[in-house]
C-alpha cells in the first residue's frame, strides 16, 4: 500500500484530505506542521509528501528539501493557496507537483493517482 505523510496545518484541510486519500486506497499519517513531520521521515518509509507550503515552524519547502536528504526517493507533492509561493516552491523542489488551492478533492487524488500510475501498472509497489 502506497504510503503518504501529510503534513497540513489547517485542520479541517487536513481531515478532508485525509479521508479522500484514505478512501481511495491510500496510507495517510497527518501532522499539523513540518517539525512533527521529520521524526516520522527519519522512523518510517513513506511514498509520498503531501505537504502545504505556507505552515509555522517549518515552511513545506523546508520540510521538503530536509525529506529529500533524508529519504531522497520519497515524492514530493506541495498544496498551496498562495499563487507567490508556488514559483519558489518549483524552483526549489522543481520535480515536486504543485497543486494551488482551492482543488476538488478528486483532482488530487487523481494527482497522486498519477505520480504512482507506472509502478502500480508494472507492480514496482
Amino acid at each position: 500500500m502506497i504510503r503518504i505523510l501529510l503534513a497540513e496545518d489547517d485542520s479541517v484541510m487536513r481531515e478532508y484530505l485525509t479521508r479522500a486519500l484514505e478512501r481511495s486506497g491510500y496510507a495517510v499519517t497527518a501532522v499539523d506542521r513540518g517539525t512533527a513531520a521529520l521524526p516520522l521521515i527519519e522512523a518510517e518509509h513513506f511514498d509520498l509528501l503531501l505537504t502545504d507550503i505556507v505552515m509555522p515552524e517549518m515552511d513545506g519547502i523546508e520540510l521538503a528539501q530536509k525529506v529529500a536528504d533524508i529519504a531522497p526517493t520519497t515524492r514530493v507533492m506541495f498544496i498551496t493557496g498562495f499563487a507567490a509561493v508556488t514559483l519558489r516552491a518549483g524552483q526549489a523542489m522543481p520535480q515536486a507537483r504543485v497543486l494551488s488551492k482551492p482543488f476538488h478533492l478528486r483532482d488530487l487524488v487523481m494527482e497522486v493517482d498519477r505520480l504512482f500510475e507506472s509502478e502500480t501498472a508494472s507492480g514496482g509497489l
